[in-house]
């Protein structure tokens, strides 16, 4: 594809390593004999990202992500495989390739820990040739959204986490790159200092065309930002697509969340559970091997859920059989929550993506 800013088509990373042995005799042997075996943090991954993309690229710790990242950026280089990025192979190009990139690392920051905010950016100004021009209209909207004027004469070390990762946003973006790498840029903030950083992504994405690949623990980052996922496991792509996909593929499992008018009515969720075992022997699974999900599970004294595959079950003939038996407060219906869905993947890996439906 003619627009594709990041190629990438059998990339492998392999780390060599041995097992330490106990105690000082151990760490004497270890000095004379040591056993190797190989690592496959990265096991022949391939996707491509569009110009202007934003997508998420998630999985358990140890899954490969960093390592990837890293490729990406050029730090690491790749075992085998092919990477191309903007034009550059990252790790061969990597002088001129990286003042296309801008990198966010949520541990670590780009800026210079003793001297103000300000100072470190025209210091990334004349580091990545910026015009003044330029240089001020991106201040302008960066201080605009993220609210930088207040700390911009502070030295990076006063700063707060919050205040710190807002600021490594904007020196990650004083260049105008075309592709932006986030490894868990939202790590250890606050409701608001999230917030601030995703309006943030939300207003450069489209304004400047800048592609984006979000590393995040935090699902609610993804759900917000990216309509793309890649998940990752022991090195291997698990998924890649439509949030809107796996949702439908995977979130079958709806919840009603009952509230009940008072104790009297405790007595009665006998009732609702043989009617619900009946309502399940009338909608069977549409294979063997799949379930319905119907299953009623006590939560406090005058609370309980039902949860059940909404395609197995109509929702409608749940809330009868609710209204029929039971006086309530309130009943709340939700959909399977992405962190569910992805929670079943990380622990049934692949398995969970090729169930009957």
């Amino acid at each position: 594809m003619s627009d594709t800013i990041v190629h990438v088509n059998g990339l492998c990373k392999y780390f060599r390593t041995f097992k330490r042995r106990e105690g000082v005799a151990g760490a004497l042997k270890d000095l004379f004999a040591r056993t190797y075996h190989q690592v496959k943090a990265v096991d022949d991954i391939s996707f491509d990202i569009a110009t202007g993309e934003m997508v998420g690229y998630i999985g358990p710790n140890g899954a490969g992500k960093s390592t990837t990242i890293k490729m990406l950026t050029g730090i690491l280089v790749p075992s085998t495989g092919k990477i191309e990025v903007n034009g550059f192979v990252p790790h061969r190009d990597r002088k001129h390739y990286t003042k296309t990139i801008g990198v966010v690392f949520g541990q670590r920051t780009q800026l210079w820990w003793d001297i103000a905010v300000i100072e470190s950016f025209k210091l990334l100004r004349r580091i990545y040739d910026v015009s003044q021009k330029d240089f001020d209209a991106r201040m302008a909207l960066f201080n605009e959204i993220l609210r930088l004027g207040d700390f911009l004469h502070t030295p990076v070390r006063k700063l707060s986490l919050g205040e710190r990762m807002r600021c490594d946003l904007a020196a990650s973006l004083l260049h105008n790159p075309p592709l932006l790498f986030l490894d868990e840029p939202t790590i250890g903030l606050d409701v608001v200092a999230k917030e601030s950083i995703r309006e943030f992504l939300k207003t450069i994405n489209p304004q400047f065309q800048t592609t984006v690949l979000l590393t995040t623990h935090d699902l609610a980052d993804i759900e917000e930002l990216c309509k793309r996922i890649m998940i990752i496991d022991h090195g291997k792509i698990l998924f890649d697509g439509s949030l809107e996909e796996i949702k439908r593929r995977l979130g079958k499992i709806n919840q009603i969340t009952l509230y009940l008018k008072d104790k009297a009515e405790i007595p009665k969720i006998d009732h609702l559970n043989a009617a619900l075992a009946t309502l399940a022997q009338n909608h069977p699974p549409a294979s063997s091997a799949a379930s319905n999900g119907l299953k009623l599970e006590p939560v406090d004294e005058l609370k309980c859920r039902i949860l059940y595959d909404r395609n197995s079950i109509p929702s409608e003939e749940i809330l009868r059989q609710i209204v029929n038996t039971l006086e309530v407060r309130d009943i709340l219906i939700e959909e399977e929550s992405i962190e569910e869905i992805v929670k079943k993947i990380y622990t049934q890996g692949s398995e969970a993506l090729v169930a009957p439906n």
